[in-house]
Order: C-alpha cells, then structure tokens, then sequence
C-alpha cells in the first residue's frame, strides 16, 4: 500500500518541517482504523514501523484458550503452537501479522484522509509555535486579498491578518503589494493558527527603529516608551548608558536618513524623538517638543504637571487638537497642564471654570474633574477617555466626546486651526 514507505516519510519530513515520528505516528492510527474498519471495533490490534522492512506491519492479538468462545479474540492451544508459538500456554496472548492488502478500497480511503488531516495539523502546530515565538517582532508578507475590511496577508507559510483596528486610517493597499506589519499575537482558531498583524501598535513603531538603528538592537540605546496617534504623530523617548553616544543623533541619523526611512514606512506619521531623563521635569518638557517651557510646578501626589510656556508657543505645545500635549502624557505618564504665561500671570484660567466651557459639564462635574488631577481644558483634551470614564458618573462615550470638545475650543480661542501646527 505504501511503497518505498522510508522514502515518503523522509521526503515528507522534510517538505513540510514535520517530525518523522509525527508522520510515523499517523501511519500507524490510520492503518489501525483500517484494520478496525475490515475487522471490528472489539478486535485487540497493534501497529508499528519496521523501518528495515520499510512497512507499516498490524498485528491482531489473540488469547490463547483450552476452547475458543470467539475465534476473533480467541485461538486454540494446539493451532497457536503449531502456527504461533510452539511453547504457547493458555492464557498467553499472540500477535498474528495481518496482510495489509486485505484492508480494502474504503479501509484505504480513510487511512489516507487520516493521514492527510494529522499531517495538516502537524503543520499548523508548527506554524503556531513559529509565529508565537515571534510575537513581537516584524514580518514581511504580500496583500493576498481582503475579507470585511480586515487585510489578509501571505507570509509564506502561513496567512496573517490585519484586522480594521490594527490598520493606519487612509492607508490603502492593493491585492499582491508587499506589506510589512508586527506580530501582536498569534491565536489558536479550529483552522489553524490566526497570526494578528498590526500596523497602529507602538510596538510596530519600537521595531522599526530597532531594525533602523544599530546601536538599539546592540543594547547601546534603549527605547523607553512609544506613544502614537498612529498615521498622524508618535513621540518616542530614548536613553543610553554611554555617554559618548548621542541617542536622540543616533536614532535621527545623518542627515536624517534613519528616522526618515522609519517615517516612509509609516507613510508620513510624524516622529518626535524625546531624550529620557530621570529627571521627571525635564523629561515631560523634551516631551512638549517642539514647544519651549519656561517653567514647571510638579504635584507630586497627584502625578501631575503645571507647565508655563511663552504666550507664542501654548498652541505649539498643545498641538492641533490637543495631540502634542496628549502624546506627551502617554509618553511620560503625567498629566500635564500647559498655560500662558499671560495666563498663569493673570491666574484667570485656574480652577474649574474654564472646563465649564465643555457642554455637559456642571460645577459639580467641574469639581470632581478638578480634584481628579484635571484642572483645565488643556489637561481635559489631553486625558485617556478610560482615565476620565474611570471618574464616577462618567462614562466612555462622555469622556471621548468631552475629550474632542475640549480640543476643539483650545484651537478656536488660540485663533482657530488655520495656522496651527501638526
């Protein structure tokens, strides 16, 4: 049935990365479920390799007994000793090798099915245990076709998809175009391993560098944190050990070139690149960058910042929307307010009136949002929507809305957006 069994089942190996013993082992249950098919579910049966015979022998076992009850289970003393075992006793139990050419079309049929299902699975359990020790790493594949929107990616082996949640907003792609993603997770589904390929997680934006940058994935340079507003803006913060390296140089490159290639991948997203300090002031103002700071006023207990800025550079440090100032508290894991100096001068702004201005937004409202550590619009706009959601009384959908309108009013009393940085 199988001839030159010992060539297949190397050959087969080798084309698709499976273990021999894995191939092995499905030959033999799929030659059992033969034998059981043409001789019975009650029958005792055995199935082994004989690599030097280069077959796959089954052996049907038989109780030796003074009188055969069942002559499928049972065998007599005198024909086990004249055929078996000529020192047989009652009681012993003889393996009798059974032709495997009698199994039939239908017994063959489904071993082959067995075969080809337990190989299948080999392979997807190999894909998995592949693309789980990746997670975290880059992968190159090619647009293979799209499924409700989610981006279906051929990366050799095996198919990653780019769910509509992973994918940059106005990134388009074509069927055959080479895509490059990072491994956020890999998911065991009844049809096999379902690899989850990401282009908004921060991680993507960590590897590219560490791809781009010698020194990152030398261990010179360490990438502290990533925060991104993916296809729009990402801040990323770095530190080294060694004082002769520039880390912010090194990451930008001559000229440009290392960040640049890292901006062409992500079609445009802006980079800012933040040097660490463990000086907690200072790092939130390399964070405002571009933005300069005049000075600093930390809350410690509440893990919060008063930032005072030059009356020209408050929309520079807020940004279009608030995006400099919320990437900037991603970043460093500080709230952040971001005044004037007019404004901090006049202390006109201070308090809870200014979030009044949010529609929704009572002096009770107000209060809870102040003491919370959220004491202006510009901390408002810059605030995680599961942060403010988290305050009692707030839910979600509130904060996101509250979020966007306290953006919103920061650009339209800072002139308008026309103007604005990016």
């Amino acid at each position: 049935m199988f001839p030159e069994l010992k060539r297949l089942i190397e050959q087969m190996g080798k084309d698709r990365g499976i273990d021999k013993e894995v191939i092995i082992k499905a030959l033999e249950d799929a030659m059992l479920t033969a034998a059981r098919k043409k001789l019975g579910p009650d029958v005792e049966l055995e199935a082994h390799y004989n690599e030097e015979a280069g077959e796959i022998e089954v052996f049907q076992f038989k109780k030796v007994m003074e009188k055969v009850l069942d002559p499928d289970l049972h065998v007599s003393v005198e024909v086990a000793r004249r055929t078996l075992d000529e020192e047989a006793e009652p009681g012993d139990s003889l393996g009798i090798k059974i032709e495997t050419s009698t199994f039939g079309r239908i017994a063959v049929q489904t071993a082959k099915q067995i075969i080809i299902q337990r190989v299948k699975d080999a392979e997807r359990d190999n894909i998995y245990e592949e693309y789980h020790d990746r997670k975290g790493e880059l992968s190159n594949g090619f647009v293979q076709r799209f499924e409700g929107g989610n981006i279906i990616v051929n990366l050799g082996r095996a198919e990653g998809i780019v769910p509509v949640s992973e994918q940059i907003f106005r990134e388009s792609y074509k069927r055959g175009e080479r895509i490059r993603a990072f491994i956020c997770d890999v998911k065991k589904i009844t049809k096999g391993p379902q690899i989850i390929l990401s282009r908004t997680h921060p991680g993507f934006l960590k590897a590219l560098f560490d791809m781009e940058v010698p020194e990152i994935s030398e261990g010179l340079i360490e990438i502290v944190n990533v925060s991104r507003e993916p296809g729009k803006r990402a801040k990323i913060s770095v530190r080294t050990r060694d004082k002769d390296i520039d880390p912010v140089g090194a990451c930008v490159g001559m000229r440009g070139s290392r960040v640049q290639s890292v901006v062409q991948e992500l079609r445009g997203e802006k980079i800012d690149i933040v040097p660490y300090s463990d000086d907690q002031a200072k790092y939130v103002c390399s964070a405002l960058s571009p933005a300069k700071v005049n000075r600093v006023f930390v809350d410690e207990e509440n893990r919060a910042m008063e930032v005072i800025v030059p009356d020209d550079q408050l929309s520079l440090a807020i940004g279009r929307n608030g995006q400099n100032v919320r990437l900037a508290v991603k970043l460093t894991g500080w709230k952040i307010d971001v005044k004037s100096e007019s404004a901090a001068a006049s202390k006109a702004d201070e308090g809870y009136q200014s979030l009044m201005k949010i529609t929704g937004i009572g002096e009770a409202t107000a209060e809870r949002l102040f003491k919370a550590g959220l004491k202006s619009l510009a901390m408002l706009a810059a605030a995680d929507s599961e942060q403010l959601a988290s305050i009692p009384g707030i839910g979600e959908k509130t904060a996101s809305l509250w979020i966007a309108e306290a953006g919103k009013i920061i650009d339209r009393e800072a002139g308008g957006e026309k103007g604005l940085p990016g």
